[in-house]
């Protein structure tokens, strides 16, 4: 009986536990079948958080409202300082101010020609705040598609390998070629949800510009219909 217990000991000693291998994603991102798809959304991914963080930095410092500003515009007028009107607006150079700044050059004209004056002045601020958001909306639908087209790729390269083997097919190498063609997919996707949401974040937050330079147009108008003291 405890010859039996030894053998079945040595048996069970003999058998070698297969170690796990862990999946590491970044081989597989740098793998030679893939890199060519890994470089351009790595680019991307770089030119989208450069581009985000560097309009929202603008956006949030143009969102900025000074409550005393427009008080200090009202001020001027009503004292007949429009220099000092102008010269407040080039000191706080704000989308706001260079807006005011360009109605107050045009006082003495028709109310309509300021009005007009005013909307195109914030419609050119706006479009400078606005700039390289496109790309972003563009990267963010191309990254998957080059993820795709990566996958697909791949695929041919392992069905091709497949067919080409015969009866000497690795299962190895083939689960090699789909892990590698699918991580291009997951790249993508990644790159793609991250430029989406960059972009949503940036479109309302030059809604919310939008809404304040309107606002401030027309307080603006206002202040021009209001009588001198």
């Amino acid at each position: 009986m405890l010859q039996t217990i030894l053998l079945q000991t040595e048996t069970i000693a003999d058998v070698v536990i297969p170690h796990e291998e862990k999946l590491n994603i970044l081989s597989l991102l740098f793998d030679s079948g893939s890199i060519w798809i890994t470089i351009p959304l790595l680019i991307m991914s770089a030119v989208i958080i450069y581009i985000f963080v560097d309009r929202y930095i603008a956006l949030n410092k143009a969102g900025k409202e000074d409550v005393n500003f427009m008080n200090n515009i009202r001020d001027f007028i009503h004292n007949n300082r429009l220099d000092s009107a102008i010269a407040l607006c080039k000191a706080t150079s704000t989308p706001i101010a260079r807006m005011i700044e360009k109605g107050l050059s045009r006082l003495g004209k028709p109310l309509g020609d300021i009005n007009e004056t005013i909307s195109n002045t914030g419609q050119m601020e706006v479009a400078r705040l606005e700039k390289g958001i496109g790309s972003i909306s563009t990267m963010a639908s191309i990254a998957p598609m080059l993820g795709f087209l990566g996958t697909v790729v791949g695929m041919i390269i392992a069905f091709h390998d497949m067919a080409s083997s015969g009866n000497n097919l690795e299962i190895n190498d083939l689960a090699s070629g789909i892990y590698t063609a699918l991580i291009t997919t997951v790249s993508g996707l990644v790159v793609g949800i991250v430029g989406y949401t960059c972009y949503n974040i940036l479109v309302s937050k030059i809604s919310k510009v939008v809404l304040l330079l309107e606002a401030k147009a027309s307080d603006f108008m206002d202040l021009l219909h209001e009588p001198a003291n």
